[in-house]
Formats: C-alpha cells, structure tokens, sequence
C-alpha cells in the first residue's frame, strides 16, 4: 500500500436509481412502493471507501470489505440521483475505517460506519482455489482466458487460415455437420487462448467446413457421458463462446448452412453474423427432452423474449430471412457471396482504430452487466436435470434411429 492516506479524506460516488436496485415494498397488496433497498445504498456506500483507497493500492492490492453498520433513515424512489461518502477516520496498517454516508437531493437517507482492509488479490485467488478443492462439487468460476502468445497449436478439429490481421475458423467434421463433441470443446478453448495472446490478429471469420455451420452438440457423444461429465462439457462450451467476447478481436460468423443449438449459441456468440441465404437456424433442444445447456440469456437479448421462446420451445426452425427479422442476424447474402462479404466487412473493421476499436466492443459487452454471462450456470443444471430422464433417453435413441421420439414425461 502506498504512503499518504490520512484520517478526514474523502471518496465519494453518485448514482442514479435503477430498477436492479431497488425494492417493491407491499407489491402483494397490488399497491406499495418502490424505493431504492438498503443492500443497494450499502454497496454504493462501500463503494465509495473503496474509491477513496483506490489512489494508495499498489499493483496487485484491492480493498475488501470487513464490517458495515448502517441506519437506513429515508426512502427514495427509482430514478433519484444518490451520492454516497466515505471519510477515513482511522488508518492502522492495512485497515481503514470509514464513517459513511448517504444522500438524495432532498436529505440523508443512509449512515453508518465501515472497514476495509487492503489485501493481494493473488493470495486470495489461491486462498480460493484451495477452498474450491475441499467442497463437494467445487466452484462455477467464469472462463479465466491464460492467453498463448505462442504458436498457434494442433487443433484437429478446426483449420485455422491467418492472412495478416486476418484468421479465418473453419468448424471442420463435415462428416458430423461440424457438431461439437469434446475433442472439438478443447480445440475451442485452446483456439481462444492463443487469440488471447495474439492481438496483432484484429478480426476473426468463424464459419463452418462442409453443408453446415454448426449442427450443434454431439448427441450420440451426450448420449454416452455420464452426468458429471456432461455437466463439465457444458460448462466448458459455455465458457468458451462466452470468452468470444472477451477477446480483442471482433468475431464475425459467417453462416453457410445449419446452424443448430450449441452451433446456433456460437453464431450469436459472435459479435457480427452474417448468413448465406441457405442457411437455417434453430434450438431443437426440446426436441431431445432437455433445454438448453447455455446461451439461453444471450439469445433473448438479441431477438427479445418472445422470439427467445418462440425457438426455444418449439424447437422450429427459420430461414436466413426469418433470421434476419428477428435480428439474429445482421446481413443474409447468396451462398457465393458469403465469405467475399465477411472478409469485405473485416476490412472496413481493419480500417478502423485497433484501440478504439477493441475499446467499443468491450464497453457494448460490459454494458449488459454480469447476469447474462452467470445465467449458463442455471441453463446447465437444468440440462443435466433433464439428460437423467427417460424422455432424454428416449430422445437421443430417436436421434440416433432417426425416427420420432415418444416422450412419456418421466
């Protein structure tokens, strides 16, 4: 920790009141109020003390909260501008007390009185993992990327072609509709983490080898795992389309064909799609007796609820149009000129600033917040749920026999 932070400094902060932080107070009555919570007030009053650390850290360091004791005195509605202050009143090593405070334009409406210590993030993050070890099923951690700043390694399941700031992706087991078994999960992974270590490649093309993008997971591969392994595949699937949007390069999918379930979680994974006009996408899942495994929260941000489970329960199928009405995809073109476009739309990309350009991408993604990218973790567990049936069973025989499937609810 640096030198120089003494008792009566300051950090403050000011939010405007919004739906996430706020409470329905006698909702049940069909009435009531909806005013800002006090978890709410007391995160931004914590903040605020963090704030005023955040000058004395040394690299590595963070402030962590340690005590908090706060009187809410006043309601404020949705909407209202807050502002919160924290002033150092003790200062003894690596823990500092604050006295807080909260207010909206009209009075106080919070205060209290608060501990931080400052402590090295990688001592927790060991302190972590040693924990994750002892507990039962571990921890559900989201996808740290280790980037590779090495070579480009054997991916045997995806041909990778880089052309100066460009790489082209090809999905390639043609032979199984490019589906995703577990040899092509780590190929993904490890693809991710050398374009993680290589930001000299400014654009990605994803598309797929053969008739089809993607056809989705495995099935006959699900069909032969049992429910620990499944649920870690899964887990693993989500986080690496999720890493898509972590990665410095703007990700553009270029849709030749079927396009399916975890085929279909890739395409909108990326950050631009482009779709040949024989190209047909969908979420059969249902069809198979499960739900989704991931994607479920990214899919209905980009075509809205009702879209969201229009293909979700049905499990029907659209064309590139269709696709491109509900704003699953941004361009549909004739099969011929499919990559002639993705790579016209990387170059206009290319002549944009590298910085500005990573920049806005990062700031688009951050904007959702942290539901969409934890949301996998349910989608998952209802997955596994559904994979132990009889109607799953009974899906993936239909599957593999290529006739109807007979569900029987159990």
């Amino acid at each position: 920790m640096k030198p120089g932070l003494q008792p009566g400094q300051i950090g403050r902060l000011a939010w405007r009141v919004g739906p996430q932080q706020t409470i329905h107070l006698g909702a049940e009555s069909g009435g009531g109020a909806v005013v800002f919570s006090t978890p709410a007030m007391i995160n931004m009053m914590e903040h605020a003390a963090r704030e005023a650390l955040r000058p004395y850290l040394e690299p590595g360091e963070e402030s962590v909260g340690v005590t908090v004791e706060v009187q809410h005195l006043a309601a404020t509605p949705i909407a209202a501008e807050v502002r919160a202050e924290a002033k150092v009143t003790a200062v003894d090593g690596k823990l500092i007390d604050f006295t807080i405070a909260a207010f909206d334009a009209a009075e106080a409406i919070g205060r209290g009185t608060h501990r931080r210590a400052v402590i090295r993030v990688d001592r927790m993050r060991d302190r972590l993992a040693e924990k994750a070890a002892t507990l039962p099923n571990g921890v559900l951690l989201p996808m740290h990327i280790e980037p590779n700043t090495g070579q480009l390694p054997d991916l045997p399941t995806l041909a990778v072609a880089v052309e100066g700031a460009v790489a082209t992706v090809t999905l390639n087991r043609p032979d199984k509709l490019n589906a995703v078994n577990v040899q092509m999960t780590g190929d993904l992974e490890r693809l991710v983490a050398w374009l993680a270590g290589h930001p000299e490649v400014r654009v990605v093309i994803v598309t797929g080898a053969g008739r089809a993008f993607c056809a989705g997971d495995d099935v006959k591969e699900v069909g032969t795992l049992d429910p620990d392994t499944a649920t870690t595949l899964s887990l693993r699937q989500a986080r690496a389309y999720l890493a898509f949007e972590q990665l410095p390069q703007v990700i553009i999918a270029a849709v030749n064909g079927a396009c399916f379930g975890g085929g279909c979680v890739a395409a909108y994974s990326c950050d631009l799609r482009i779709a040949s006009l024989n190209a047909d996408f969908g979420m059969p899942e249902i069809l198979l007796g499960w739900p989704p495994g991931y994607g479920v929260a990214q899919l209905t941000a980009l075509v809205g609820k009702a879209r969201a489970l229009e293909l979700c329960v049905t499990g029907k199928t659209i064309n590139a149009r269709t696709a491109l009405d509900w704003g699953l995809v941004n361009e549909v073109v004739p099969p011929q000129q499919l990559m002639p476009a993705a790579r016209k739309l990387a170059d206009t990309l290319l002549a944009t600033p590298p910085i500005a350009l990573r920049e806005t991408k990062r700031l688009i993604h951050d904007d959702e917040g942290v539901q969409p990218k934890i949301t996998h973790l349910a989608d998952t567990a209802a997955y596994i749920d559904c994979l132990k049936t009889a109607d799953a069973r009974e899906g993936i025989a239909a599957f593999v026999e290529k006739r109807g499937a007979k569900f029987t609810g159990r």
